[in-house]
């Protein structure tokens, strides 16, 4: 089969097409919004959000509304949880993430076991990217497109947020409302990943591509066009390795996001290696 054949192929199928656009969608906007997760230090919240918004979804569809309106729901009431047991407890914070997010994530299997469905309803958890119909697709596409449009307009506030929330609040920005904001939009985010990859992994979209493209460069700027650029790259070759290894779609294209990250944590401008070599510098030039 020539190399031709090997892309071409798979575009052949609808289900192939469509599952390449969402996951070009969720990559995307993922990867954006993984920047401000990394700089601020969210990588655990990033995490207790996607698992706690499993019950809203499933909340949702019982009731026929919308999965992001049940996902925003849940993700603030998350968000709160912690924040009511950090600060009326001896529990530090970390120890509360991992309280609700796992509590609330079960609470969604059990709903999810207990839900008559015409439809598995364990894709949420799990993802069923070859399964994305058209219906999907638009929906994936709008939240996508509203995520990465609130992102790239507040950007600069967003941004400010990251580095540096007293000087925001000083120059009449509320700090709160961004966090909050921010938070929102990580909910609406996960709705859009779920279908990809699920609840499961949908950490690692939003971690992995940030994460790389700190390694790679001091400017935020330029983080916000490396992370997507990588995790856009890395989600289309995981789903054509996918169907041409009859692998699982989702855990793939995280694996080649994984396998990304790995050469830029050890030869990266900021990587281990580059950390060695110039503390050993350092050293010569003490010594000397």
């Amino acid at each position: 089969m020539t190399a031709y054949e090997l892309l071409v192929e798979p575009l052949g199928y609808g289900f192939m097409v469509r599952a390449l656009a969402a996951t070009v969608i969720a990559a995307a906007v993922c990867a954006v919004l993984s920047c401000w997760l990394v700089l601020i230090g969210w990588s655990l919240m990033g995490d207790a959000v996607s698992h706690a918004v499993l019950p809203g979804v499933v909340l949702a569809y019982v009731l026929g509304a919308p999965f992001a309106l049940g996902a925003v729901v849940f993700g603030f009431l998350a968000v709160a949880l912690i924040g009511v047991i950090r600060d009326t407890s001896r529990v530090k914070e970390d120890a509360a993430i991992g309280i609700v997010f796992t509590t609330l994530f079960a609470l969604g299997l059990v709903l999810i076991s207990v839900t008559p469905s015409q439809t598995d309803l364990n894709h949420i958890v799990f993802g069923n990217l070859l399964g994305v119909g058209r219906a999907d697709l638009g929906q994936i596409a709008v939240l996508g497109a509203v995520a990465l449009t609130a992102l790239l307009l507040k950007r600069r506030d967003f941004t400010l947020y990251a580095f540096d929330p007293v000087h925001a609040h000083a120059i009449g920005l509320d700090p709160r409302l961004l966090g909050a904001s921010l938070l929102g939009l990580l909910a609406l985010t996960c709705v859009v990943a779920l279908q990809v990859v699920g609840v499961v992994l949908v950490v690692a979209m939003l971690i992995i591509p940030g994460a790389t493209a700190h390694l790679l460069t001091d400017r935020f700027g330029r983080m916000l066009v490396i992370a997507p650029a990588v995790s856009v790259g890395a989600a289309v070759v995981g789903l054509y390795l996918s169907y041409h290894l009859d692998t699982a779609s989702g855990a793939m294209v995280v694996l080649v996001q994984g396998a990304v990250f790995l050469p830029a944590y050890l030869f990266g401008p900021h990587g281990a290696l580059a950390g060695r070599i110039a503390a050993g510098r350092r050293r010569a030039r003490t010594r000397g």
